[in-house]
């Protein structure tokens, strides 16, 4: 039997077993049929931060940010570019922390946006201020 790790569904949050070896642009949820591995970034409340976070074995990247934020704004396209290379290695999710504070206290959160690398549930790494997507790419994949 093959080795499978656990991914939240972008778009349901049910709880999808996919092998390690098959060809993620292919792995769909099982629940929703939606695809697991698009590349898009999805966006997070605190409750399916939580889950997001805690129940999937694949990394996750979180662009802590808020809408008043020029920073964050300027941002945004490089981080969804960023998104889009690495779909089939993190998962790229944003948390707005105008709805999310407690998660801002919970992290730590002192300046937006800031980035933390998730996985397995543990942080690995963060990084703060706006990023050019070469940067977040090769930054995460230094921590891979």
């Amino acid at each position: 039997m093959s080795e499978t790790i656990q991914v939240v569904c972008p778009s349901c949050g049910a709880i999808n077993r996919v092998p390690v070896d098959r060809d993620k642009s292919k792995a769909n949820c099982g629940k929703c049929h939606v695809p697991l591995f698009s590349g898009e970034t999805v966006n997070l409340s605190a409750q399916s931060f939580q889950r997001t976070i805690a129940k999937s074995e694949f990394p996750v990247l979180v662009d802590f940010w808020a809408d008043w934020c020029g920073p964050c704004k300027q941002m945004a396209p490089e981080f969804a570019k960023a998104a889009m290379m690495m779909k089939n290695e993190v998962r790229f999710a944003k948390l707005d922390t105008q709805t999310a504070p407690e998660m801002v206290q919970m992290y730590g959160i002192r300046g937006i946006p800031a980035l933390i690398l998730f996985k397995q549930g543990q942080e690995i790494a963060r990084k703060a201020g706006a990023q050019h997507h070469e940067d977040i790419v090769d930054w995460v994949r230094s921590y891979l």
